[in-house]
């Protein structure tokens, strides 16, 4: 597989098992060769896992994939889309983040070493977990995205894909789970498009960064909803992204000057809120 191009490539790749050997590919993307298999030696999920209680947070995803070059520009892409995104490489370091995190939607491949992916989404149900799962697999007979959709998966996406279709199915299914057909987030007078990034205020466009504009989707996709300190830098940032000790709060002034500065809420000792309008559901 030729080395992944950082603008958006269409991912193509099959499906990874566990070495005959046993042995663990190495963790560097740009090392492993087409067709690398990772081994289930050890675990191999980031030690933060362990360390953070589990709290709710607003577009976080957790990326189940055992190939690191389409793990690695998966993550890249959606990154890019606005999403914060976890990564772990085996079927039983998925069911450990779960049990730790929060996630609002898991990308799970079928080809996993430790646990396949198929019985990681049958536990998931079984135990009545709702989170929405959309399958990335290299398998594309009907009767493997039967098995996967009748197993509980949300959406059946073969590989290989485009990153700008995975990320609109992506937002498609975040929409349906929140109950919201339409891809626009209007909150007092502010209207967020979470597909082109665009915000306008009062019909006025403002121009945000990045992180300015993933702070501001979690609290307009909650209107009236308390969310604290550590629920946005959940939002925020990922395992492997270092959280400043006043970024939150940094984010939040940005917003309030592009925007009014009675637009976010202080709720003393809890947190911030973006407040909801009279007769708003």
């Amino acid at each position: 597989m030729a080395p992944v191009a950082a603008k958006r490539p269409t991912l193509n790749h099959a499906d990874s098992g566990v070495n005959a050997d046993g042995r663990r590919a190495p963790d560097d993307p740009t090392s492993v060769a087409a067709g690398t298999n990772f081994g289930a030696d050890r675990p191999n999920w980031p030690a933060a896992i362990l360390a953070r209680p589990a709290m709710e947070g607003d577009m976080r995803l957790l990326l189940v994939e055992d190939d690191a070059m389409v793990g690695d520009s998966v993550r890249q892409g959606l990154r890019q889309d606005g999403f914060t995104v976890d990564w772990v490489r085996d079927g039983r370091s998925a069911e450990l983040a779960l049990a730790n995190e929060v996630y609002d939607l898991m990308l799970l491949d079928l080809g996993l070493p430790r646990k396949e992916g198929l019985a990681v989404l049958s536990e998931l149900r079984r135990r009545g977990n709702r989170i929405p799962v959309v399958i990335l697999t290299a398998r594309d007979a009907v009767s493997d995205r039967v098995r996967g959709l009748d197993a509980g998966a949300d959406d059946y996406l073969v590989k290989p894909f485009d990153l700008d279709e995975l990320g609109a199915r992506v937002r498609a299914v975040l929409r349906r789970q929140s109950g919201r057909a339409e891809p626009e987030i209007s909150v007092n007078g502010l209207t967020l498009n979470p597909s082109t990034r665009e915000v306008t205020f009062h019909g006025s466009p403002v121009t945000l960064s990045a992180r300015e504009f993933r702070l501001l989707e979690a609290f307009v996709d909650r209107p009236g909803a308390v969310l604290s300190r550590e629920q946005l830098e959940e939002k925020l940032y990922g395992w492997d992204e270092e959280v400043g000790s006043n970024t939150v709060e940094v984010y939040i002034h940005a917003l309030r000057k592009k925007l009014a500065p009675d637009f976010i809420k202080n709720v003393r000792g809890v947190g911030y809120m973006v407040p909801k309008m009279r007769g708003e559901a």
